[in-house]
């Protein structure tokens, strides 16, 4: 019976010390990192990461009411002074171009004259109930009798080459519209399928509120068939749908591009993965065509975002945060830069990053002398006390 009792808090105690190694040191800033490993099985190594917040952002919200006039939303400011920020201007790039050259192409069934407006682009107060954030960030679409207001925003950095993107995000809304994040490589003005590379999150409101549509672009020939191999629309797991708040990621590899929602892996497609340097765009849109679908005048549909999130690899002078050896481009695999892994995805606090290799690792082994000598003080204790 001695024994028993001996053993019974050394179980306990063998327990307690999994969990506290389970715990990862979370570091002050991300110049503590050399690299950083996500998880899945599209676990790769990235060299930056960056974190954009919109959750508590009271002083710059305030919902704007659309413009009328097809022109002046065209030339309308920005909606707070948060987008003439540092903070937005230094990555971010709002966008006000028109679709009125695809209405006149053959290659396009757009019916409606879409324009995209700064006024479309705002911080808004969370009025859910037990709302877990006081502000978020809201892309706006809506059909008005003369044209179609929508917005989109792109990345100031143009070459990404392969990268972890994260948004915590709803879509809400009329049926006959678009919300997307995709990374999208500008074909320098051949409108040609042959020079598209683009990985898309699509959620149509046309479709049930459970289903989102993944795709490698082009889904399509120029004779105008489906590529099957180049598409998915999936069923989201666990009774979820876009209506409620969900963390979506996407990983671009050279090798696939895979799709998670909540962590769990939802599609992964290796066909005509995009090869080269791209940027990243968010938008919500429709044009009136059969993709979209078009939207009853006097509706709208919104995408609203409380979190960004990325960590990647460049392949130019954007890579400034080091100069140690060139990382640009994929990180296939750990090497001698790399002495400190961090990760995003083990972390206990979004927007941070844990340390999971490297300098607490030797803190671990510099301490095994100090470790190995409390073990046994511990030991002795508890033989003591059970004796």
């Amino acid at each position: 019976m001695v024994h028993l009792r001996f053993l019974r808090p050394l179980v306990v105690v063998s327990s307690l010390a999994r969990l506290v190694l389970a715990d990862y040191q979370e570091v002050s800033n991300d110049d503590q990192c050399n690299c950083y490993l996500t998880n899945g099985s599209s676990s790769h190594y990235f060299k930056i990461h960056k974190f954009f917040d919109f959750r508590d952002k009271s002083d710059m919200a305030g919902v704007p009411g659309l413009v009328t006039d097809a022109t002046e939303s065209s030339q309308a400011g920005v909606t707070s002074e948060y987008f003439s920020s540092k903070e937005w201007t230094d990555y971010w790039t709002l966008q006000s171009w028109n679709n009125t050259a695809a209405l006149q192409s053959n290659d396009s069934d757009a019916s409606v004259l879409m324009v995209h407006s700064l006024n479309n682009v705002y911080i808004e107060e969370n009025g859910d109930p037990n709302a877990d954030s006081k502000t978020f960030l809201t892309l706006r679409t809506a059909r008005l009798p003369d044209y179609q207001s929508s917005c989109e925003f792109e990345s100031v950095i143009h070459d990404y080459h392969y990268l972890s993107v994260r948004m915590y995000a709803r879509t809400l809304g009329a049926p006959g519209a678009v919300t997307a994040m995709f990374t999208y490589k500008d074909p320098s003005g051949e409108a040609k399928l042959s020079t598209i590379q683009e990985s898309d999150l699509e959620i149509r409101t046309v479709d049930p509120p459970d289903h989102i549509q993944y795709t490698n672009q082009p889904s399509y020939t120029s004779q105008g068939l489906d590529v099957q191999e180049a598409t998915r629309n999936v069923t989201i797991p666990n009774k979820r749908d876009w209506t409620n708040w969900a963390a979506y990621r996407m990983d671009w590899s050279p090798d696939d591009t895979t799709w998670y929602i909540d962590g769990d892996q939802v599609a992964s497609i290796s066909f005509q993965t995009p090869r080269d340097p791209s940027m990243v765009i968010f938008n919500a849109w429709s044009d009136g065509g059969s993709w979209t679908g078009n939207m009853s005048v006097g509706t709208e549909a919104r995408i609203q975002i409380q979190w960004i999130e990325l960590v990647y690899n460049t392949t130019g002078s954007s890579l400034q945060k080091r100069d140690s050896t060139d990382l640009s481009g994929y990180l296939a695999k750990r090497d001698d830069s790399c002495a400190n892994v961090c990760s995003i995805d083990e972390t206990k606090k979004t927007g941070t990053a844990v340390l999971i290799q490297g300098g607490a690792s030797r803190m671990l082994d510099q301490s095994g002398i100090f470790g190995g000598v409390c073990f046994w003080v511990s030991l002795l204790a508890m033989a003591l006390a059970f004796w």
